[in-house]
């Protein structure tokens, strides 16, 4: 069943590669329990078929990382982007995206998270296996508040400006 509005996330976990060892935090990937990080936060969050591939790279995070100052002044703590690839992928990523502590790079690597939230996607025929669906969602406090998924391969639901006018 795909999640919806009103529903709380899954459990589960998203790792990150972290750039610089902090507090908690070591150098390298490192796994997150979303329940966590979602506590208390108001959270945009998108999720992509995969890393370098052309509508993500050329449209999707650009839009996110172009428009996070305006995310930010509408109350938004974080904005994420999930992918279902490993943690080394999705930080390189980060850093060629220009994402690096705009973006939250987030890797599901076997799909755990994109599947319990019902946004899998069978995308075999392309050689990629199970993926995640193109969508947007807004998370508050671990709690769905809107929720906007792509049909048949479109990109327009699912992108920063259409969140943003959702945010008013």
């Amino acid at each position: 069943m795909t999640i919806k509005i009103g529903d709380k996330l899954p459990e589960g976990t998203l790792s990150e590669f972290i750039e610089s060892a902090t507090e908690g935090c070591a150098l390298g990937p490192n796994t997150f329990n979303v329940s966590d990080l979602t506590k208390g936060k108001k959270i945009a969050v998108f999720g992509l078929p995969g890393a370098y591939t052309p509508t993500c790279s050329a449209q999707h995070v650009p839009g996110y990382v172009a428009h996070a100052a305006r995310f930010k002044a509408k109350g938004v703590d974080e904005i994420w982007c999930i992918s279902v690839n490993d943690a080394f992928v999705m930080g390189a990523w980060g850093r060629d995206q220009k994402a690096t502590g705009v973006v939250r790079m987030m890797a599901d690597g076997n799909a755990a998270f994109s599947k319990a939230l019902g946004l899998d996607a069978d995308f075999s025929k392309h050689g990629m296996g199970t993926r995640s669906q193109r969508y947007a969602m807004l998370v508050e406090d671990g709690v769905v508040k809107q929720l906007n998924v792509e049909v048949g391969g479109a990109f327009e639901a699912s992108k920063a400006e259409t969140l943003l006018a959702q945010l008013g």
